[in-house]
């Protein structure tokens, strides 16, 4: 079975594949300081508790965009698992050509995005992931990653307004019954649930128009795109998996 971790700014995911089916995840909190140990420690209960055995793990991929686990994480599989990780990183086969100004600035979250993203839906296509950060990349026809938009992420947006106003408390991020809001909360529901909706359309026909690729799919991701994905026709697919996918994907380019 492959483990296949995405290691982001606000949770770890993790995927079990039995060959190309995706049999299990679960997510970790990342921002929690831990050693080799105790990571090798929660992954194998994990997995024994989903009565998945450990011994069964025969590769493990990661793709990182926290550079301060790296250590201890690969550590856990060394110690655990008896297994070397392939780690997502500038020289590992992905079958995408990034042709962004700085090739190594782009994260590599994002570059597994796109392989999924053009393997599974074909090009051009923009991949939206709604997570700390929200993103869009734009891939060719050919499979290059051309460019991309980084904006805050929606929870990210409403953890800095009620953590900055003493009035404003923290909320449940969903689409309020009405934008015509009555409350204090269900006011900030509306900012920040429309307010994403806006800014997903308007960036989305902007790249259209700049790329000037006739047909551009659109596929989002991420924990909140569900709530996005639903309430705007610009978006064509929701993957809550895509990145989970890319990594199988970028897994069998690799494995030796």
């Amino acid at each position: 079975m492959l483990l296949a971790i995405d290691a982001g700014n606000t949770n770890i995911t993790l995927g079990v594949f039995d060959e190309d089916e995706l049999i299990e995840t679960f997510r970790i909190t990342t921002k929690i300081s831990r050693t080799s140990d105790e990571y090798g420690i929660v992954f194998c209960e994990i997995l024994e508790h989903r009565g998945i055995s450990v011994g069964s793990v025969e590769a493990v991929i990661i793709a990182s965009v926290v550079p301060d686990i790296m250590h201890s994480l690969e550590n856990s599989f060394y110690k655990y698992f008896n297994v070397t990780p392939i780690i997502v990183s500038a020289g590992i086969k992905t079958g995408i050509m990034v042709t962004t100004e700085n090739p190594r600035q782009t994260g590599a979250d994002r570059i597994v995005d796109a392989v999924a993203a053009y393997e599974l839906y074909g090009g051009p296509v923009i991949v939206a992931d709604f997570g700390t950060a929200t993103t869009y990349d734009l891939v060719g026809p050919n499979g290059t990653f051309e460019a991309g938009v980084t904006a805050p992420g929606i929870r990210t947006s409403g953890q800095s307004m009620w953590g900055s106003a003493a009035m404003l408390p923290a909320i449940e991020i969903k689409k309020p019954s009405s934008i015509l809001a009555k409350n204090t909360i269900t006011s900030m529901q509306a900012g920040l649930v429309y307010g994403a909706i806006g800014q997903t359309e308007y960036i989305v026909k902007k790249m259209k128009e700049a790329s000037k690729y006739d047909e551009i799919k659109v596929v989002a991701t991420g924990g909140l795109g569900r709530v996005i994905a639903s309430e705007t026709d610009c978006i064509d697919i929701y993957n809550s998996k895509l990145t989970l996918e890319g990594l199988r994907l970028i897994y069998k380019k690799n494995k030796k």
